[in-house]
């Protein structure tokens, strides 16, 4: 079973000609099979913390330990983390010019698996999991993120989920922008795979609607860099009806 352990991770940034530290002092294990939620208000670290596992140049750990199975991810370039099993889900998404999905996708799976997929294997997987995003086939001849709406950069991130098949998914606030319809389509993904009970999930966000159709295993509050506290499914409702405004401390941190 895929393990993913964070032990009194520090981390900083450079802003505004000084150095500010984000994360202080955060614990957290995720095991394959587990979804968390980490929820929190703006200026959190909830969003440092999944670019900082993800290997962005922009942090810098100064202390603490990030292990995957046992392997030390910090060591880790960050295509040597995609590979290990670390997958990103981010926030905004970039586009890449000159790039189809088609090319991008299989050029990535041929990374992660270590050989090209068989290519009439490899359409057909394409083309389900498209199907099963309410994706026109079409979309797969576009370059990535170019162009795209919201919803179409969201369901392309859950389809490079279902199709790379992580050992733990970092989902950086998926529900960002996404209306109703979209919302639920997207997080039919993220179930999916979650049923597999292949990956672990941690699921980043500031809100609670995503958590009526996503159910987490464990719920943590995040607030001036620190894990504040953390129970289960019933401590999003508490946040529902009560705010962060209890967690809330003068001085806060930019995510």
């Amino acid at each position: 079973m895929a393990t993913l352990e964070i032990h009194d991770l520090h981390v900083t940034v450079e802003a505004d000609n000084a150095t500010k530290e984000i994360l202080k002092g955060v614990d957290l294990t995720v095991k394959q099979g587990e979804t968390h939620a980490i929820m929190g208000p703006n200026g959190s670290g909830k969003s440092t913390l999944a670019y900082s596992l993800a290997g962005h140049p922009k942090y810098t750990i100064t202390g603490g330990t990030v292990t995957l199975d046992g392997e030390d991810v910090l060591e880790m370039s960050v295509d040597e983390r995609a590979r290990a099993g670390l997958f990103l889900a981010m926030q905004y998404p970039v586009e890449i010019p000159g790039v189809s999905v088609s090319n991008f996708l299989r050029t990535s799976a041929t990374a992660i698996r270590g050989e090209a997929p068989k290519l009439r294997l490899w359409v057909k997987e394409v083309k389900e999991a498209m199907q099963r995003l309410n994706m026109d086939p079409s979309f797969a001849e576009r370059n990535v993120n170019e162009g795209f709406s919201g919803g179409e950069k969201k369901r392309h991130e859950i389809l490079q989920l279902e199709l790379l098949k992580p050992k733990i998914a970092i989902l950086d606030e998926t529900d960002s922008g996404l209306d109703v319809d979209a919302l639920r389509i997207v997080s039919e993904g993220v179930n999916r795979v979650r049923e597999t009970g292949e990956v672990g999930t941690l699921l980043i966000t500031h809100y609670t609607r995503i958590l009526r159709y996503i159910k987490p295993d464990f719920v943590h509050v995040f607030s001036d860099g620190r894990i504040a506290e953390s129970g289960g499914a019933e401590l999003a409702d508490k946040l529902e009806n009560e705010g962060y405004e209890a967690y809330t401390t003068k001085g806060g941190v930019s995510a």
